[in-house]
């Protein structure tokens, strides 16, 4: 099995994207093997410094880089010769099984609709992030930011697309699903909320336990919690930020160490054909080894299957 890497994504590309290239490597099976697309000249140069034996890594030379700032759609399109182009090129060519970036998250979104397109079913790709559980285990937030604007259809189908992630690749046994809403009773929310409610409840692909609120987020209550991107990205920034805070403060506390984002690495694209990582554009090489990890884990459960499957059977037109 092949994953790819985007070498030159991310602010601290290629050095650190390399080095965590170099470290995955050494925590991968032998049937795995890392393609890495980006300036060949500058890869095996970091390789030769960190005297990692090139001959364990494919390399897809790229002309061209796809800047942080730079619109998705058009870079997409425009620089075809780009590590990340690239990437998607051989994903859907199926010459890698799975790709990943701490490049552009928007262009990464983009390309991986525009390559290996969305899972037959699917109404709308969703990202995820890992949340720290007060008891030692962990959620999943589900929007966080993919999509502002949501109608219930596509909450419904998030909580199924988190509680398969949850399920397959962070081993949770029929995760519990929560909404996230002002209040637990089924008629609190707004228009949105109180319609998901109805759907979820009626849905048997889900173990919904019905509305949760801000103050259930790291307890046990609910292993999925889903919500419109616009919400769930407020959420995620506020719990990074109480991370920050102590950091600067020199404060230490195990529990709120699980909120560094370099633990987790990054986040699938939901609801995309093939496995497809997005990573922290900030991320140096922990994160990086990380990001390839879970890409390979994605792949390795076979994933995208279990959706497309979970998929057909749906309810949702």
């Amino acid at each position: 099995m092949k994953i790819g890497v985007d070498i030159m994504g991310g602010d601290h590309a290629p050095k650190e994207t390399t080095l965590g290239a170099i470290q995955a490597q050494k925590e991968l099976p032998s049937d795995f093997r890392l393609v890495l697309f980006g300036d060949e000249n500058a890869i095996q140069q970091i390789l030769k410094e960190e005297g990692a034996d090139a001959s364990l890594f494919d390399i897809v030379h790229s002309t061209e880089v796809l800047e942080m700032s730079e619109n998705p759609t058009k870079a997409i399109q425009q620089k075809p010769n780009s590590s990340m182009s690239l990437g998607f090129q051989h994903l859907a060519a199926k010459k890698i099984d799975g790709f990943c970036s701490a490049g552009n998250s928007g262009a990464m979104l983009v390309g991986a609709m525009f390559s290996v397109r969305t899972i037959p079913g699917i109404l709308r790709p969703t990202i995820s992030t890992v949340v720290p559980k007060e008891s030692g285990g962990k959620g999943v937030l589900v929007d966080v930011g993919a999509n502002a604007d949501c109608k219930p259809e596509h909450l419904q189908q998030f909580a199924l697309l988190g509680s398969l992630l949850a399920q397959h690749v962070f081993h949770m046994d029929e995760p519990k699903v929560g909404l996230m809403n002002i209040g637990e009773e089924e008629k609190k929310g707004n228009i949105l909320s109180q319609s998901a409610h109805k759907l979820l409840a009626e849905n048997k692909q889900v173990n919904f336990i019905g509305n949760i609120e801000g103050r259930d987020l790291f307890n046990d209550k609910a292993d999925v919690i889903v919500c419109d991107g616009f919400t769930g990205n407020i959420i995620l920034k506020l719990a990074e930020s109480f991370y920050d805070l102590l950091k600067k403060r020199d404060m230490t506390n195990d529990y709120f160490e699980r909120f560094n984002f370099e633990n987790t690495g990054g986040t699938p694209i939901l609801g995309v054909n093939a496995p497809v990582v997005v990573g922290h554009g900030i991320s140096k090489s922990k994160a990086i080894k990380n990001m390839i990890l879970l890409t390979k884990g994605v792949a390795e459960v076979g994933l995208i299957d279990k959706i497309t499957k979970a998929s057909q059977l749906t309810t949702v037109n």
